[in-house]
């Protein structure tokens, strides 16, 4: 007999589950119908295919619309028998963070995908004309794949695809949740009274840049198959020359659409995560870029053939190969297989030879069409001309492309130890590691952006380029010693030249941009867009190159226990309540906090003075953080902006709601602990003349007494007792001395405390270590019982505003050669 369960809203899901079965259906139906639609062309066939191909379209995009809106429902409505909304969301969520969640998981960021692109699809069935029907076919391939991801059914003892849908009962053990209730076998009837609340949203991703950047990220994914759809479609129907014109809009708009999703994820990392910067060359990261080089390399050829056709055949393979790897970037992030290397990869949800599916179809669609039309593709006898703008434009390509094989290769370590059974090392240091090898590919797309607008298609006037470029290049050189001697670059000589590759196309592209503004309006997009790609580049280099960590500790300990573990102790600072701190130019000051939710918003004053002591400047930084159980404390930064710098703050410490409690050794005669009142110690290994830091000031270790006494007890010939000086010295300026003693008695070891009672201290000498000469020494600090405290960290980053901006400038160019070129097709 089948249990009965109570409380349980099974209607969404079971709603949402029909409307999976049905996109995977009609995506399939209006796949084989636009399929034999291209292939009957001219027929009366054809129109029938091609109306039945539409219905079934648009049936899908309902139907791809009504899973989002089942799930969101769940989602916003905290049905938490959906294993979905339990593992992803909770009930204290604010709405928008709960808009996150929804995409969080792997289930929805497909379904995300898949919405984009029946989007695109919705414009091509209106725009695509005569290209309707063949390039829909890819579209409704790609669609049917994405579809059968969520479908989450047995198929020949197979997992196909992972439900948002499926329940919480059928995915998990839930008795392990509370394994007394679930002893009375009637009570899996009422599950639900144990389910008190989701697990939530990741800390990391609670942050607005996590509400637009999937979306802006997965709409760039859904945009690159447009221009392989009309790459395929044009090899396929032999009509070679006629798609490139028409692709181009679409892959300025992948382009621009990818680079600003991958810049919001930089946005992202610069103001959610702990690690103080905004790209880490993380392998997620690196999967996301790889179709970005390369379909701007693909731009470039598509430009450079349609002006003059040379290279067809490298035009269609990086449109075609762009695709691809969105697909790998797909394998690599949601297969597990990154689960090592990656800190923010999906885990394995039993697709992994479903995703190798997925990359095998797209691959061998690209491989079938270049191999069987190998022979029919347009050819240029005449060589390029060396002074012209196809041969560079061809050049600068080919540098993305191999700056792009390293990349792969590096960030496919995992995938080929699987493949070969190999046990090779990921690079120890993944920034060093890339920085090595893309700073000079970068230096090269950079001096190829400046000196490629200079040149003609076909053919050149050699002595109007060389003015051109000399002219640029003394105007390059001198601005180049300005920005290094301003910017502090000149301690490694590669980025000098990365700074000058990056002034230089500037320089050049301004020059352009000029000739733009007197009517030569056709080159000004590309203009823009390089301008902004080189101040990206310079923002990016000097904000890395010369960040500067403001907070520094001289004393190089935080009194915290296990704080040296997670964090450089050296670069943070532990800070009292309303006890002023002086960091570089700013006295700060914690004021207090805010609790909103699970964050606590931690309130730190800053006031810069002059010489004279009167206040120039005075604001207020709220970083954020929160006690997450599985993950600790969780810190989001809250930034100080300038026109020339960023100061970043983050806290990276904080007390816990309870109070730690010292160890039950030591009891008195009462039966209380003599630390009891202490947090747990901190144990220092020290030499005389030694300064350790505590909360509230500084320990200087003085010196050693070989003749120490103990009050009340008599010491032997043969006794050795041995006490070790300490000189505190408080905030306020005040200074005690204390001596513990360690006592040697006979075949016996004793140590004996002191307190300043004062600080809350309490001061043992554990140990003698005649090896290293060293003496162990472990301090006491009580819990301030009013005041509150933090530890946090500050850094500072010149000139990171030159980022931000060139990637809104670098979207300028790209909106308006997308004017342009849908111009030229209009016209």
């Amino acid at each position: 007999m089948d249990i009965v369960y109570q409380g349980e809203n099974l209607l969404p899901g079971q709603l949402g589950q029909f409307f999976i079965v049905l996109t995977f259906g009609t995506a399939l139906l209006s796949l084989i119908s636009y399929f034999y639609a291209t292939k009957v062309k001219g027929e009366p066939a054809a129109v029938s295919w091609m109306k039945i191909a539409r219905i079934a379209f648009w049936i899908n995009l309902v139907s791809v619309i009504g899973i989002g809106t089942c799930l969101y429902y769940i989602i916003y409505n905290h049905l938490f028998e959906y294993n979905y909304a339990w593992a992803h969301s909770s009930t204290i969520l604010p709405t928008h963070y709960m808009i996150a969640s929804f995409w969080e998981g792997q289930e929805g960021s497909f379904w995300l995908w898949m919405f984009w692109q029946a989007l695109l699809g919705a414009v091509l069935v209106f725009r695509a004309k005569t290209w309707e029907s063949p390039v829909m076919t890819t579209v409704m391939l790609c669609q049917a794949v994405l579809a059968s991801m969520l479908i989450g059914v047995e198929f020949f003892g197979e997992r196909v695809g992972s439900s948002p849908f499926i329940l919480l009962r059928d995915a998990i053990d839930i008795k392990a949740m509370a394994p007394v209730f679930f002893a009375d076998p009637e009570n899996y009837r009422n599950y639900l009274k144990v389910i008190v609340d989701g697990n939530g949203l990741n800390p990391l991703l609670q942050n607005y840049w996590m509400v637009i950047h999937p979306p802006t990220l997965f709409l760039g994914f859904a945009s690159m198959v447009v221009p392989f759809a009309y790459a395929f479609a044009g090899l396929w129907q032999r009509r070679y020359s006629e798609w490139v014109k028409v692709a181009m809009p679409w892959s300025l708009f992948a382009v621009m659409i990818l680079g600003v999703g991958i810049i919001m994820g930089s946005f992202w990392a610069y103001e959610a995560l702990n690690f103080g910067g905004f790209w880490a060359w993380d392998p997620v990261e690196n999967a996301s870029i790889l179709p970005w080089f390369t379909l701007i390399a693909a731009v470039h050829v598509l430009l450079a053939y349609k002006n003059s056709g040379h290279s067809y055949f490298t035009a269609s393979f990086l449109v075609m190969i762009s695709f691809i790897l969105v697909i790998y970037a797909s394998f690599l992030t949601r297969s597990g297989i990154l689960g090592e290397t990656s800190v923010h990869s999906f885990t394995d949800l039993g697709m992994f030879w479903q995703l190798v599916l997925f990359n095998f179809i797209f691959l061998a669609m690209m491989i079938w069409a270049l191999v069987s039309r190998w022979k029919e593709l347009p050819i240029t006898k005449k060589d390029e001309e060396t002074y012209s703008r196809e041969f560079w434009l061809f050049i600068g390509s080919m540098v993305l492309l191999v700056a792009c094989i390293q990349i792969v290769a590096s960030t496919s370590i995992p995938v080929f130890n699987a493949i070969f059974g190999t046990k090779v090392a990921p690079p120890i240091d993944p920034i060093a590691h890339y920085n090595k090898w893309q700073v000079p590919f970068a230096i090269v797309v950079a001096i190829l952006s400046a000196t490629a607008q200079f040149f003609k298609y076909r053919r050149t006037d050699i002595h109007k380029f060389y003015r051109n470029i000399l002219s640029s290049l003394i105007v390059a050189i001198v601005a180049t010693i300005a920005v290094v001697y301003i910017t502090k670059v000149y301690t490694n000589f590669m980025y000098i030249l990365l700074t000058f590759a990056a002034v230089f196309s500037i320089v050049s592209n301004a020059k352009v941009l000029g000739d733009a503004f007197k009517g030569k309006w056709k080159l000004a997009g590309s203009a823009v867009a390089h301008i902004g790609f080189a101040l990206l580049l310079i923002g990016a280099l000097v904000a890395a190159s010369t960040e500067n960590i403001v907070s520094k500790n001289s004393t190089g300990v935080i009194a915290v226990e296990g704080f040296d573990a997670v964090e450089t102790p050296g670069d943070n600072l532990f800070m009292y309540i309303n006890e002023p701190i002086q960091m570089g130019d700013y006295t700060i000051t914690y004021v207090g906090d805010s609790i909103n939710g699970v964050d606590v918003y931690y309130k730190v004053n800053y006031v810069r003075k002059d010489d004279k002591g009167n206040i120039k400047e005075t604001f207020q930084l709220t970083p954020r953080a929160q006690q997450n159980p599985k993950m600790g404390l969780v810190g989001t930064p809250s930034t100080r902006h300038y026109l020339h710098r960023d100061i970043y703050t983050i806290v990276t410490a904080a007390p816990k709601i309870e109070t730690l409690l010292g160890g039950a050794e030591h009891e008195d005669h009462e039966g209380h602990s003599a630390y009891e009142n202490y947090e747990e110690p901190m144990t220092y290994e020290v030499n005389v003349g030694d300064t350790l830091r505590y909360r509230s000031g500084f320990i200087i270790v003085k010196g050693v007494n070989r003749n120490a006494s103990i009050q009340n007890m008599p010491i032997g010939e043969n006794d050795i007792a041995v006490g070790l000086t300490v000189e505190v010295h408080a905030m306020d300026d005040k200074t005690y001395t204390a001596e513990p003693v360690y006592l040697i008695k006979g075949n016996s070891v004793y140590d004996f405390e002191k307190d300043v009672e004062e600080e809350g201290l309490k001061f043992r000498f554990t140990k003698i270590i005649p090896d290293a000469n060293k003496l162990e020494l472990m301090v006491y600090q009580k819990p301030p019982a009013e005041k509150k405290w933090i530890v946090m960290k500050a850094i500072e980053f010149p000139f990171i505003n030159f980022f931000w901006a060139g990637t809104i400038i670098m979207t300028i160019g790209f909106i308006l050669s997308i004017f342009r070129r849908n111009k030229e097709i209009k016209e």
